[in-house]
Formats: structure tokens, C-alpha cells, sequence
């Protein structure tokens, strides 16, 4: 468990945000490759070849107060936010300890990486001007419950709580649910991290607030059309992070290549339409090279893009 203890919940609770967990989990060549993947290849030929998609399109602020059913949230705090217009992320230089096997080794990496997302997110909420608080953490070993429901859950190895402003990851599970990943591939355990962290994020900007508000009012394919907007962002605002610190996180081709197979593997691809929040593994993906290329956070407004590259 992280050092910190998580403060108490409000009465009302939220739905958890969980990272979804492989489908088919990658298979491995003897060298703890991805099979299918070529290290060697230019990362934009690994991308074409495997699918992804490039978007292009660019199409109450701050601390929320109050409970969830007393906030009022506009539409335009998911399509217009002020966040969307600060630029790119600042680089914080993050530099992240080697993985080596145990879980010693991956809660020291969690909490490094987890240091980086809140200076890296504080210098951006600050050049909007909103408020900004750095999410508690609990980086699990242990079955325990959260206010969002207990943990693990089958085949999930993370989730962010909103009732509490917490990120919950499984130091084991988190390898687990990649299909064992050689750990030296740490841009697969990073992106999960980096995407719990994306929902404090659309939290704090009132972004998550409206989305919930959305799916409460809409038909079943109207809430699974508003999770995949949650989601999809959330993975872009990832992407977002890795790309600002590619300098001081020298990722390889094949350890990005790595990431987003695993990343498209865990596409709802398969799940009937009402039930697929997500995405499916072709944007799952997309939206993490999305945010990696840059742009400026302008290009992870999900909730303005037409709804098939949100599908």
C-alpha cells in the first residue's frame, strides 16, 4: 500500500473507471517478444502495419465542490475546457528506475512514475489557472475494497475512484493482465498508470463530472458511446505524457511497439454494442498515438470527434 492514506469518501458513490484488462493476452516468441512484431521496423511502419489510426481533428472549471448530484456541469466543460488550450505537457524529466523482478521493484517504479504525472499535471492545471490536487495512491498486493467496490476484480489490474480522488493498481496484476510482459517493455506498466492518472485528471476538470451525468440520462448504446469518450480520452491524455517525456523515458521502437499491441488487445471489440465502453482495440490504441504525437491536449477532446473514431 502507498504511504498516504486515501481520505474519507463522500456519501454518494461513483462509478469506477477500471482499466481494462486483455482480452487475449499477447503471445510470446522465446525472446519474450510480441509475436508480430518487428523491433526493428520504424515505429510509423509497426503502427500502419498493426492498424492504428491518426486523428487529427482539434476540434465549473476547476476543484469540484459539493457532491455529485448537487454539481452543475455544462456540455461545455467536456467540449471546450480550458485545459484543451494550455499546449502540449511541459517536460518534468522524468526519469524511471529500472524494473527488476518483485513487486518491491514495481511499487518503486509506480510511485517514481506517479511523482511525474503530479508535477507534470500540477504545471498544467496551473497554466489554465484551475485548481489542482494530486490523487492519493494504493498500489495493491492484498484483496482490499475501495469506496468504488472491492479489489481485484476478475482480469482488471487497475482503477481510479472518484468518491475518494484515488488511483488503485495491483503491484502483481498489473503484469499479469499484459500477459506477462518482459518488464523490460516498462511503457506497457506505464501507460496503465499514466491512464488511471487521465481520469483524476478529467475529474478535477469537471470533464468526468459530465460524462457521468451523460451516461445517467442516456439509452444503454448512449452510455456505452459516453464511456468510450471517457476512456478514449484518458488513453490520449496517457499518450500525452509519454510523448512529453520521451527525452528522459528513451523508449525503444520495439518497447512502443510493445505497448500498443498490448494496448490493442484490450479492445471490447467483442462485446455487443450496448456493452462496449471502451473503444474498440483500433482506437484504443489510436488515441494513446494520438497524444503521444503531440498537438497540444487540443487533440484528446474526444467529445467533439463524430462518433465513429470513438467506436
Amino acid at each position: 500500500m502507498a504511504g498516504r492514506t486515501p481520505p474519507p469518501a463522500p456519501a454518494y458513490r461513483r462509478p469506477a473507471y477500471r482499466h481494462v484488462p486483455s482480452r487475449r493476452p499477447p503471445r510470446r516468441t522465446p525472446d519474450g517478444t510480441a509475436a508480430g512484431v518487428v523491433g526493428g521496423v520504424a515505429t510509423v511502419v509497426v503502427l500502419a502495419v498493426l492498424g492504428f489510426s491518426f486523428f487529427g481533428d482539434r476540434d465549473p472549471i476547476g476543484a469540484i465542490t459539493g457532491t455529485y448530484r448537487e454539481a452543475a456541469v455544462s456540455r461545455e466543460t467536456a467540449t471546450d475546457n480550458r485545459l484543451y488550450a494550455t499546449g502540449g505537457l511541459t517536460p518534468v524529466n522524468c526519469a524511471l528506475p529500472r524494473l527488476e523482478p518483485g513487486g518491491a521493484s514495481m511499487h518503486r517504479f509506480m510511485d517514481v512514475l506517479s511523482d511525474c504525472l503530479d508535477a507534470s499535471w500540477g504545471r498544467q492545471f496551473a497554466k489554465a489557472g484551475m485548481t489542482f490536487d494530486v490523487p492519493d495512491r494504493v498500489f495493491w498486493r492484498d484483496a482490499g475494497r475501495s469506496p468504488c467496490g472491492t479489489y481485484p476484480s476478475p482480469g482488471s489490474s487497475a482503477f481510479y475512484c472518484p468518491a475518494n480522488n484515488t488511483m488503485y493498481v495491483g503491484v502483481d496484476h498489473v503484469v499479469a493482465t499484459s500477459g506477462d510482459e518482459p518488464l523490460a517493455n516498462f511503457a506497457v506498466f506505464a501507460r496503465v498508470v499514466a491512464h488511471e492518472y487521465g481520469h483524476h485528471v478529467q475529474d478535477l476538470a469537471g470533464i468526468l463530472l459530465y460524462g457521468n451525468r451523460l451516461m445517467e440520462d442516456a439509452d444503454p448504446l448512449g452510455r456505452a458511446e459516453a464511456g468510450r469518450r471517457i476512456e478514449l480520452q484518458a488513453q490520449c491524455f496517457a499518450g500525452a505524457f509519454l510523448g512529453a517525456e520521451r527525452g528522459t523515458l528513451p523508449m525503444t521502437r520495439h518497447q512502443i511497439a510493445a505497448m500498443l499491441e498490448d494496448v490493442r488487445g484490450r479492445g471490447d471489440d467483442h462485446l455487443p454494442p450496448a456493452r462496449r465502453d471502451h473503444g474498440s482495440g483500433r482506437h484504443y490504441a489510436g488515441w494513446v498515438v494520438t497524444g503521444f504525437q503531440g498537438g497540444g491536449l487540443a487533440v484528446c477532446n474526444t467529445w467533439t470527434v463524430p462518433p465513429g473514431k470513438v467506436s
